[in-house]
């Protein structure tokens, strides 16, 4: 199934839609302001262990985000001090992961991960999603690396062809980028760039 979301202007009624498949532990591929993404509600162990399973990722160890509507989500879930939390907010919402210690709020699928990767793109649709649902939601890249037909992870229609078997909705907000996010680890005394993709890192 595909809906049809504008992110200039993202109508509230399809926003609905999409939480409600998420409460119902549905799968969604969606906009970011990288690579469409893959995710679920964090907190429903079963669509995560969904979209592990296509990924072929084991949930416990596998380097998972999560995507928040803004800064004040990130505490929820891990440690951020001062100076971490400024660099966050010179730089996000923007097409960065930043990898951050977790804390104990993590949900219970997550709570042997000492760190997790933080999302706040700038796309207002899987935001406004994000913000409605109450809490983040589970982000994977859709490509499978091994796949050479890149075509599939930037348009939606031929997503819902490739990935409707797993995924509830497709949501098509246009053609995504083949760009990735870039990895900012900030559990070190530093912030290190472990991968350099679309965003360049502003300190």
């Amino acid at each position: 199934m595909i809906y049809r979301i504008y992110p200039e202007n993202p109508n509230p009624k399809e926003i609905d839609r999409v939480v409600q498949i998420l409460q119902e532990g549905g799968v969604i591929v969606y906009p970011t302001d990288t690579i469409y993404g893959m995710g679920c509600d964090i907190f429903n162990a079963k669509a995560v262990e969904k979209v592990c399973r296509y990924k072929q990722i084991d949930p416990k160890k596998a380097n998972l985000s999560f995507i928040c509507y803004d800064l004040s989500h990130i505490s929820e879930y891990a440690k951020v001090d001062n100076d971490v939390f400024k660099l966050m907010k010179k730089n996000l919402p923007g097409p960065f992961t930043f990898i951050l210690n977790g804390n104990n709020s993590l949900p219970k699928l997550f709570k042997n991960k000492k760190t997790i990767g933080i999302r706040v793109p700038d796309n207002n649709v899987v935001r406004e999603i994000v913000k409605q649902l109450g809490n983040p939601i589970l982000s994977t890249s859709v490509r499978d690396e091994s796949d050479d037909v890149l075509e599939y992870y930037t348009d939606p229609e031929l997503m819902e062809e490739k990935l409707g078997h797993i995924a509830d909705v497709v949501i098509n907000s246009g053609y995504g980028s083949l760009d990735p996010s870039t990895v900012v680890d900030c559990t070190g005394d530093e912030p290190v760039i472990v991968r350099q993709g679309k965003g360049v890192l502003e300190y």
